[in-house]
């Protein structure tokens, strides 16, 4: 992606970018994010009705998982027991794991805008967690304010449209690819049966045709209409008012956004972005095998499983960030997988203090850091005055 001759000595990006407007990532459950299907029109933000029925939808999900289903067969008495009797050495480790999860999250961002440095990215990227990860159908307004930010960091809407459609696509593929590597890795440790077996062979051919079917898209515009028109086919069968060309035309968009930077840059946005979800499991091994102990019911290739199965739970759009789906989901995989109930819920509730909390307030403070150093951009931000043409494919939030 091509930028002006004079740089901004902070972030090395061009400094007579255009500005840019309203349109960017939103990340789910532990950094699952969407690609937006177009930038938001003029004027748009936060919808009042929207806000109060996902706000309500999400006190009620938190309320039936945490309230209704985990004191059916664990006992919180006893998970807060098994945090407290943790020692020093899991305590630091813990904080050590969550240090670096917050640092390799900015990672992708980098790989996917290219000139941006660290810190610029670590201010976009934080709030942008915040804002998808407690703001109930916050979309649009979040989508304004990550398009502002990167404005401010003189990163224009046809760069920062590509670095969102990037990592919201390889965020994506990696949260659909970590479950068939669990289920990989329980064929190859024994720890399975005949139907897990089956399971993790349909994985891995399924996820190996999306991933041929990327490539190939991303390759050649004939192929982008081909398998567009084959899925306008799939598309009309099940909903015969659709456009007849939804599936081809976003395809082709997607393609014609993020392709040039693929082909560069699809080693580093592999890394980074498998990075990311590895060192958030890490607090979660560390958390269990700190309360459980070595002999707690599950082994290393069994957790990952139930982990990585758990993440597809955010795919359902109810609460941000996948807060009580998720939860439910992976305790109720642990437990299953020979973990004891008790413990697994412990487990879960840390993993889920360590990897959204601090984020959460980091978040805060980086949007009201970002709203000091930058106050004409956040006032723009705030009336969602979108400059700029063009969107991305819409894809779903891991």
């Amino acid at each position: 992606m091509a930028k002006s001759e004079n740089t901004n000595p902070e972030t090395g990006s061009a400094a007579d970018s255009s500005p840019a407007g309203p349109g960017a990532e939103v990340e789910g459950a532990a950094d699952s994010g969407i690609v937006p299907d177009q930038i938001p029109e003029q004027g748009s933000g936060l919808d009042l009705t929207k806000q109060i029925i996902g706000g309500i939808l999400t006190i009620a999900v938190l309320a039936f998982v945490f309230l209704g289903i985990f004191p059916k067969f664990a006992d919180y008495g006893s998970a807060w027991k098994s945090i407290q009797n943790m020692s020093v050495g899991a305590v630091v480790a813990l904080a050590a794991a969550t240090i670096i999860n917050i640092g390799v999250y900015v990672l992708p961002y980098q790989a996917a805008l290219p000139g941006i440095a660290y810190r610029p990215a670590f201010v976009v990227r934080q709030t942008s967690f915040m804002i998808s990860n407690v703001i109930p159908a916050g979309g649009a307004f979040g989508l304004g304010i990550q398009y502002a930010m990167l404005s401010g960091y003189n990163f224009g809407p046809a760069e920062t449209t590509t670095a969102i459609a990037a990592t919201s696509i390889w965020n994506l593929m990696v949260t659909l690819g970590l479950p068939v590597l669990g289920l990989v890795m329980l064929v190859l440790t024994g720890n399975v049966t005949a139907q897990l077996a089956l399971a993790a062979v349909a994985g891995v051919v399924i996820l190996g045709l999306l991933i041929g079917a990327l490539a190939v898209v991303l390759r050649s515009d004939k192929w982008a209409h081909k398998i567009g028109g084959w899925g306008d086919w799939l598309v009309l069968r099940f909903r015969p008012s659709a456009d007849p060309k939804s599936a081809t035309d976003a395809l082709v968009k997607l393609r014609d956004t993020v392709a040039v930077l693929v082909q560069t840059a699809w080693q580093k946005l592999t890394v980074t972005s498998t990075a990311q979800q590895l060192c958030q499991f890490s607090i979660l091994a560390v958390a269990f095998y700190a309360i459980a102990g070595s002999d707690g019911g599950l082994n290393l290739a069994e957790l990952f499983a139930a982990f990585a199965m758990a993440r597809l739970a955010g795919f359902i759009p109810i609460t941000p960030g996948g807060l009580g789906t998720v939860d439910a989901a992976l305790v109720g995989l642990m437990v299953t997988m020979g973990a004891d109930e008790n413990q697994a819920l412990a487990a879960d509730l840390v993993w889920r203090a360590l990897s959204y909390f601090p984020q959460v307030f980091l978040g805060i403070f980086t949007f009201l850091w970002w709203r000091h150093k930058h106050p004409l951009t956040s006032k723009k931000a705030s009336r969602n005055d979108p400059h700029g043409s063009g969107g991305v494919p819409d894809a779903t939030v891991s």
